[in-house]
């Protein structure tokens, strides 16, 4: 029997889409969803016919973050990262469109598009102090991108934020309403133009993808092992509150 894929593919004149299709656990980053994602993501550089490459989602949630049924297993968080060092280093610009709620690892996905966009019901939080874990991955294109005032605030708290903030703190860059132009204007771009443009606005996170993503999925390892997470993921499957909950 053939196993239906997590990660969709589709092309429409010059943009090739990308869909996360693993609604049984709201297209939560299993191992299986991230060496998928990272398939297509090669597919669609080496695609002559690809001007640029939408992400996108089905169901009500865009990504739920990292699977905690595979916590600690298969070198999540490593996956993780090699995936967004890809979408950095694409030589073709890559446009995230969120429909639905993003939590924890699914904003670093976001955050590492060159491009995104939100609806109307789009949710966004990072939840991983709640679960005694941090943003550690995903801190290095989430504050690259957006206000690092603004994100103490919700990588502390854990609120939950809609797309208007998400737009006002740099996370997201327009509303969904935009995605039309911003297609148009990308398929109007020359396969060098968009290359070497896309290059000048990335330096900065490529730069740190390279020179501290050893040292930020280190911290993920440790967090991941500590009694604390075990606790957090635990109350989080079990529906319950956490023990150092008041």
């Amino acid at each position: 029997m053939t196993t239906a894929p997590l990660v969709r593919r589709e092309h429409e004149r010059g943009v090739t889409v990308l869909t996360l299709d693993s609604p049984h656990n709201r297209n939560a980053l299993s191992v299986r969803l991230l060496d998928e994602l990272a398939a297509q993501l090669a597919a669609a550089a080496a695609d002559a016919g690809t001007r640029a490459v939408l992400l996108t989602h089905t169901g009500g949630t865009f990504c739920a973050g990292a699977d905690l049924r595979e916590a600690g297993a298969a070198d999540g968080p490593r996956r993780l990262l090699d995936v967004m060092r890809t979408i950095a280093e694409l030589p073709k610009p890559v446009v995230a469109r969120v429909r639905g709620h993003a939590r924890a690892g699914g904003l670093g996905l976001i955050a590492a598009c060159d491009i995104a966009v939100a609806g109307a019901g789009a949710t966004f939080a990072f939840t991983e102090a709640r679960l005694g874990l941090a943003p550690a991955v995903i801190s290095l294109p989430v504050l690259a991108r957006a206000d690092p005032q603004a994100v103490a605030r919700y990588f502390l708290t854990g609120e939950t934020f809609g797309p208007q903030e998400a737009v006002g703190i740099g996370l997201v860059t327009a509303p969904d309403e935009a995605l039309e132009p911003i297609l148009a204007g990308l398929r109007a771009g020359s396969p060098q133009g968009l290359a070497e443009s896309k290059a000048l606005t990335t330096e900065r996170l490529r730069t740190e993808l390279a020179e501290r993503g050893a040292e930020v999925t280190a911290v993920t390892d440790r967090l991941f092992a500590s009694a604390e997470a075990t606790e957090g993921m635990r109350a989080f499957l079990e529906k319950r509150e956490p023990s150092w909950t008041s």
